[in-house]
């Protein structure tokens, strides 16, 4: 694994995220007197974003910019708060990750999740690992899947492109390896469908963490 680079999404990837997520939805649309929704909803809601995610929760008619930016103030006031009452690691990933980085891979998280947010689970969740770089939402980056994010971890790894390998649980994801030029992994177990990998075209696709593991060995 020396010399090679693996940027992984976050929620869906490495951490079952869904519930914390639902809950501050649910929370934000209760406060205005609105519905809430199913898990399901809201498994098809996220990937591109808090704002997006916030946006798809309300109903169609109050989808205004005004009104989405104030929901989307209260969601973040809350579930900043609670972002870890309910998320948790998939089975075996930290073993998986920290197994990586003893190593020599370098490691780095390219999430659609606002910067605080993914900042706070990444400290809670894998406290020793050194990545390469932890890039969330931040301002004047645009969103996966646009390559923004990708580049500036490939100039700060200072490793090839064809060293390089994209791990994530959507369409989203798989759609910015291709954009960058780097291979791509779609994981099974994530918020997604195993069908959206496939017709998005995944390089590879992991049924298990362990699959995962052979995957990135071979490549």
């Amino acid at each position: 694994m020396q010399n090679k680079l693996v940027i992984f999404d976050l929620d869906g990837t490495l951490l079952n995220t869904i519930g914390d997520l639902a809950a501050g939805c649910d929370e934000m649309l209760r406060q205005r007197g609105l519905p809430t929704h199913s898990f399901a909803d809201y498994c098809s809601f996220v990937g591109n974003g808090i704002m997006r995610l916030v946006e798809r929760a309300l109903p169609e008619e109050l989808r205004t910019a005004e009104y989405v930016a104030a929901a989307r103030r209260d969601f973040v006031n809350y579930y900043i708060d609670h972002i870890d009452l309910h998320t948790h690691p998939y089975e075996g990933i930290v073993e998986l990750v920290e197994e990586l980085a003893a190593e020599g891979c370098k490691l780095a998280i390219a999430s659609n999740k606002f910067q605080a947010g993914t900042d706070k689970l990444i400290k809670k969740f894998f406290p020793t690992i050194d990545f390469v770089m932890i890039c969330g939402n931040r301002e004047g980056v645009p969103l996966k899947p646009d390559t923004a994010l990708v580049d500036l971890i490939l100039d700060a790894a200072e490793v090839g492109r064809e060293r390089c390998v994209m791990v994530g649980d959507s369409a989203v994801d798989i759609l910015t390896a291709q954009r960058a030029g780097i291979h791509s992994v779609g994981v099974s177990w994530g918020f997604r469908s195993r069908t959206e990998l496939q017709e998005a075209g995944a390089e590879y696709i992991a049924d298990s963490v362990a699959e995962l593991r052979s995957i990135l060995s071979a490549i």
